[in-house]
């Protein structure tokens, strides 16, 4: 044993002060959203499961776990059935998840009621998945909750490890929450707790709320700038948010992270890889011409792009559609957060001053708000193309075989009939009734007919689209359909 068990439960004690009788210092007390999973899964876990919190490094998993603690001392669990640890720590991974249990109950004996473990990034310790399955199915007065920042956590040991846990996929900070986390002064607007209430708005009404929502554009930008990292969405200066962000990505996860967990040893192509998908956030990826520019094999990209994928760094949409035609073609994809390609790409405040640059930001944030506020209900997304003039539309959800069709169109002051030609092409394709464009100006809000009044679109600016996103994913106690 390199350290000592008194080195170790030293250690351990520093992580869970609560067994001397304090707490951890400085927990903000505003909570997310996913907290009220969190809490639910607390109060009675599903058929006895684990929670898993998945998602991207530094959007708060850690955080959520130690709230989740501060609630159940406040209930008054006993303080010595409460263990957090975190395996970023090289000790504690040094004696993994058994030798960290018996750590625990040979200085800290246990007490009458249910036993709570809380383990950070558990994708570092050996075997966790068999681990787990055993916690879960023979400790049955033991709740367990893990984070992870890898995919891998949901995938490897699938079969093992099914019906064994519960998962929460935590995306970065809303638009809402970071408006809340900042305590940024905003209008007060009405609470929307489904898009389609407003196809029942008058014109006066869209145009006073929309009228009332424009000191939220210059606030969507800086969250645009910033990011729905915590951390970076506190700093005061935007340069010194996106250093934060540039190196929390670029260090920590595609150098550290992808070399520790999957054995990556070209960082180099990698890093280049990802600079890649950067600046084209929200566009198709043609992976030969990925493979050209950068001069990598195509295997290795691939491996690279999933890689992305299962450090939450990236989402891919495949085209609408089935069979195998569908599989082979070119994937969209869109950075986890608006502020990474700007972050990365050392584009400061430019981002605001591209419109076209700008546009992609706005889609990027608007697929984040649509997909975290609606992933429960295992929607698929994937994006349209189709039509002799190969028309477009940026998302599409499905809803249980009822099809909801978005379209960003970041530009100019007022968008018509003329402009939306691929979502009038697939609503007629596939029998919908109704569709969404996410618009620029405050002042173009409101319901457009088009096709002879067969098909209703909303058009919603976006900072009002993602605020209400947000606001509705916070305040609900039940999820509300996009549509009815």
């Amino acid at each position: 044993m390199i350290a000592s068990s008194a080195e170790l439960i030293a250690v351990l004690r520093q992580y869970n002060p609560w067994w001397s009788g304090g707490r951890f210092q400085d927990l903000p007390t505003w909570r997310r959203a996913a907290f009220r999973e969190v809490n639910d899964w607390l109060k009675d876990p599903p058929a006895g499961r684990a929670l898993l919190l998945s998602g991207a490094r530094q959007i708060g998993k850690t955080t959520l776990l130690l709230q989740a603690i501060d609630v159940l001392l406040d209930q008054g669990v006993p303080p010595t059935n409460i263990l957090y640890a975190t395996f970023d720590h090289p000790l504690l991974k040094l004696i993994g998840l058994d030798g960290l249990l018996r750590l625990w109950r040979e200085f800290e004996p246990a007490r009458e009621g249910v036993e709570y473990l809380f383990l950070d990034e558990i994708q570092a310790t050996k075997d966790w998945q068999v681990w787990l399955k055993h916690q879960v199915d023979f400790e049955k007065r033991r709740r367990i909750a893990v984070t992870g920042s890898a995919t891998p956590l949901e995938t490897e040991g699938l079969e093992s490890g099914v019906g064994r846990w519960h998962t929460i996929r935590l995306a970065t900070l809303s638009f809402y929450e970071y408006l809340q986390i900042r305590n940024d002064p905003v209008p007060q607007l009405p609470a929307v707790s489904t898009f389609v209430d407003l196809f029942e708005k008058s014109p006066s009404w869209f145009a006073r709320i929309g009228e009332d929502s424009r000191p939220l554009t210059a606030l969507f930008y800086e969250y645009l700038l910033r990011g729905g990292f915590p951390q970076s969405a506190l700093v005061k200066s935007i340069p010194m948010a996106q250093k934060l962000l540039r190196e929390d990505i670029v260090d920590k996860v595609l150098k550290r992270d992808m070399t520790a967990l999957f054995g990556v040893r070209r960082v180099l192509e990698l890093e280049q890889t990802f600079l890649y998908l950067c600046l084209h956030d929200g566009g198709l990826l043609d992976m030969q011409t990925l493979c050209k520019n950068l001069e990598v094999k195509k295997p290795t990209a691939v491996n690279f792009i999933n890689l992305l994928e299962a450090t939450h760094l990236i989402y891919r949409l495949l085209p609408f559609g089935y069979g195998k035609e569908i599989l082979r073609a070119k994937a969209k994809v869109y950075l986890a957060d608006a502020a990474i390609a700007p972050g990365v790409l050392l584009k400061g405040k430019g981002l605001v001053e591209d419109a076209d640059e700008l546009g992609k930001a706005v889609e990027t944030a608007f697929f984040k708000h649509v997909f975290t506020r609606y992933y429960q209900r295992s929607i698929s997304f994937s994006y349209w193309r189709g039509g002799k003039k190969d028309q477009e539309v940026d998302i599409i959800a499905d809803v249980g075989g009822r099809l909801i069709p978005f379209e960003v169109k970041y530009k100019g002051s007022n968008v018509g009939s003329g402009e939306l030609k691929g979502v009038v092409e697939f609503c007629r394709e596939h029998k919908v009734r109704r569709a969404y464009v996410i618009t620029k100006d405050a002042a173009d809000f409101g319901v457009l007919r088009l096709a002879g009044g067969e098909i209703e679109v909303l058009k919603i600016p976006a900072h009002l689209a993602c605020y209400w996103l947000g606001r509705s994913e916070l305040e609900a106690t039940e999820l509300q359909e996009i549509d009815a």
